[in-house]
């Protein structure tokens, strides 16, 4: 066993993580149009298609795929907004097959917000990023929702993840 976490792990963590906000928002459908200002979005439904939708571009980059705009996202149903998740968990999996070494190989971002001098970083790096960028809004979204009066129960830490037994 390493000491480390895994991106393996990682991805259980955000899988869990997923699951139980889709379950929850099918559950209180209303939660959707909930006002949100978090990552530009206008409403919880714009914020979970963010979290999602960056998922999938995040998986593209790193499979060498086209990158989907997010203009063509879909604005709803839950159902299709949540197909963005499935997609990029796909895309993932098969990412993960990949020889341990091949994540240690140079990745450049193309990414006008990123500094042209920290463009290059490990393929795992990506990774990681996309994986914690959903985590942290997850953890965002509770606090927005709960502070609106809708406390959601998410617990969404890693100290109660079943990924890392």
């Amino acid at each position: 066993m390493s000491v480390g976490i895994t991106l393996r792990e990682l991805f259980e963590w955000n899988q869990e993580a997923s699951a139980f906000w889709k379950a929850h928002l099918d559950a209180n459908p209303h939660l959707l149009d909930l006002v949100c200002d978090i990552g530009g979005a206008s409403n919880v439904r714009d914020f979970v298609r963010h979290i999602w939708g960056v998922e999938l571009r995040w998986n593209q980059r790193l499979a060498g795929q086209p990158v989907t705009p997010k203009e063509a996202f879909p604005t709803g149903p839950l159902d299709a907004i949540y197909d963005l998740h499935i997609q990029g968990a796909q895309l993932f999996e098969e990412l993960l097959k990949a020889p341990d070494e091949s994540w240690e190989e140079t990745y450049v971002l193309d990414l006008a917000l990123v500094p042209e001098d920290a463009r290059k970083m490990s393929r795992r790096k990506v990774a990681g990023h996309a994986l914690l960028h959903s985590q942290r809004h997850w953890a965002q979204l509770a606090t927005h929702i709960r502070n609106a009066g809708f406390p959601s129960k998410f617990m969404g830490d890693l100290l109660f993840s079943r990924a890392l037994g």
